[in-house]
């Protein structure tokens, strides 16, 4: 099979051979061109029968060479066309705690076979002669593909616990089953010892990258990660009102949401990343608040509750405070888009603008449309949400579907009536915006003019 390698590749894969050296493509670009057929991406380039001193010399030939990882034999290329990884064959032991507890062996000379053992699963175990052009696969990795299976390569797997993690977003991401064998071994590992931020880089690639994030949080539950996240593992079994939620438990439910969520990512990270974790924790608070009331299940203020166990959930993995801050606004949020439809007939203008101030409204109405269609009712599974539709477009003829509203009336407008600035000054401009949301008036002459009124009446009253 022929891979499809750009032609600066296989120069710099021929300057290697002249200098008696063989260069093999390994890594996610040689799985995924097996998965998909597509064009390879993030090459990494493993030299064999080279020093690390010749194989840099090499390269600098044609382009800039960085040492990212010298001391274990890895060098960054910025050529013209691409940026390549470039590093010599390597054993890997454990010697210590964490993952950084490795000690880290070069040599030129290891068989391919002998180098692919330190990988995680077989799927990622598999090489690509460049100039010969043929597959090396000493770990049947293509077998697993082909019959969609993660399986671990040996005994060394559980020398990084990380490797837990990257089952279940290597799960999630390619819709493979985990060999039981497998799920067994990680069962017996820890993740205490693991940074969180390496943990949370897992977290972000299955919420970003896969179809169908529930496949790999039903990995995350058999692997027993979720005994690491307890506001996961807690929605398992919380009961639902039939009538609105027959797909079942508050787990369920989420899984369902977060599938339909991934079906709506815009491709922006950043902000895809805070409304797929919003999706994923908007009913932390279930767990909470459920109670049998009236003859049906309720949980009264869920929204709410949720805001603490979101950010303990979170802090586990990331101290990033703008992140957990906004995921936090979806969760507290995400039931507003039905409750105001319900209530439309009574619902004012200033309400639509004061849910703008707090949340774009576009991403609301991702997060509760999720929400909507994670579900199994009928006009879930019609693809109908009536109330996400109302409210768009009452925000955009509000125009603040793009934009927050901002007060039309500020201080220096103030200084120009002749007002000291001071504590009062805030007061009447914060009094000037709820009017203003209100709909008391839409232009800065009708704020002025009220303001001056405001001025004139407080300075008979000497309250200015």
């Amino acid at each position: 099979m022929k891979l499809s390698v750009p032609k600066e590749v296989l120069t710099l894969a021929k300057a290697i051979s002249e200098a008696g050296g063989k260069a093999i493509l390994v890594g996610g670009s040689v799985r995924d061109f097996l998965l998909s057929e597509s064009t390879c991406k993030d090459f990494d380039i493993e030299v064999y029968y080279l020093q690390l001193d010749q194989l840099e010399s090499i390269l600098s030939r044609f382009g800039k060479v960085i040492a990212v990882g010298k001391s274990f034999g890895v060098l960054k290329l910025v050529a013209q066309q691409a940026e390549y990884d470039f590093s010599l064959p390597r054993s890997e032991n454990k010697i210590g705690k964490g993952h950084k507890g490795f000690r880290i062996t070069s040599d030129a000379n290891m068989t391919f076979e002998q180098a692919a053992a330190r990988r995680d699963f077989t799927i990622n175990s598999i090489g690509y002669d460049i100039l010969s052009e043929h597959i090396l696969d000493p770990y049947r990795g293509i077998q697993d593909l082909q019959r969609g299976v993660l399986r671990h390569i040996g005994p060394a797997f559980i020398e990084d616990p990380l490797r837990v993690m990257r089952a279940m977003q290597f799960a999630g991401r390619f819709e493979f089953q985990i060999a039981s064998e497998t799920i067994q071994l990680c069962q017996t590992l820890t993740l205490n010892e693991l940074p969180k931020e390496r943990i949370f880089e897992e977290f972000k690639k299955l919420l970003l990258k896969s179809r169908k994030p529930s496949i790999g949080l039903k990995s995350a539950l058999k692997l027993g990660i979720l005994k690491n996240f307890p506001e996961l593992k807690s929605l398992i079994g919380v009961p639902q009102d039939p009538e609105w939620h027959p797909e079942g438990d508050v787990w369920i439910h989420t899984l369902m949401v977060v599938d339909e969520a991934a079906k709506l990512r815009q491709g922006d990270e950043k902000a895809d990343l805070s409304y797929m974790l919003g999706t994923l924790c908007h009913d932390f608070g279930k767990p909470l608040t459920t109670e049998f009331k009236g003859g049906r299940w309720r949980s009264p203020a869920h929204d709410a509750e949720g805001l603490a166990p979101t950010e303990t959930f979170l802090r586990r993995m990331t101290e990033e405070q703008t992140l957990i801050e906004l995921v936090q606004v979806y969760v507290k949020e995400h039931l507003k888009p039905a409750l105001l439809y319900k209530d439309r007939q009574r619902v004012t203008s200033g309400a639509i603008r004061r849910l703008a101030l707090r949340v774009p409204i576009p991403d609301i109405v991702r997060v509760a449309t999720a929400d909507h269609f994670g579900r199994t009712t009928p006009d879930a599974i019609a693809r109908q949400f009536p109330a996400g539709d109302w409210l768009l477009q009452r925000a955009a003829n509000l125009k603040v579907k793009q934009n927050k509203p901002k007060p039309l009336l500020k201080g220096r407008h103030l200084l120009a009536l002749g007002m000291s600035p001071g504590p009062k000054m805030g007061e009447l401009i914060q009094q000037s915006f709820e009017l203003q949301l209100d709909g008391q008036f839409n232009t800065l002459e009708a704020a002025t003019a009220w303001a001056e009124r405001q001025l004139k009446n407080n300075d008979e009253n000497n309250a200015f």
